[in-house]
């Protein structure tokens, strides 16, 4: 099993910056893949980041080249979402997702609210 913890959502102004973490209950590096997500009020949630343990990454075209999903070589256990030139379109409710073996996890989300 692995818990998920998210912080350091907020609101911030058009243009402004956030980073996101979620802690883990498990180094980062086992995990097949750990994930963002988004869900905005009224719509599906939606991916919005993940790192595969390939150490491939994959962004949706709506914040690609303004987000970036990264893991803590020294934490081991924490995944960062950096956000930039933050957008209006970007509030929602971010949540971090967990692949571990055939099971999915996930934490209780954050809200990130962007005002234009």
């Amino acid at each position: 099993q692995v818990q998920l913890e998210e912080s350091g959502g907020g609101l911030v102004q058009s243009g402004g910056s956030l980073r996101l973490s979620c802690a883990a209950s498990r180094s980062v590096f086992s995990l097949n893949a750990i994930a963002w997500y988004r869900q905005a009020p009224g719509k599906q949630r939606e991916l919005v980041a993940k790192a595969r343990d390939s150490g491939q990454t994959t962004y949706a075209d709506s914040v690609k080249g303004r987000f970036t999903i990264s893991r803590d070589i020294a934490k081991n256990n924490v995944v960062y979402l950096q956000m930039n030139n933050l957008k209006p379109e970007d509030t929602a409710v971010y949540s971090c997702n967990a692949q571990f073996l055939q099971f999915a996890y996930w934490g209780h989300g954050v809200q990130v609210t962007v005002s234009s």
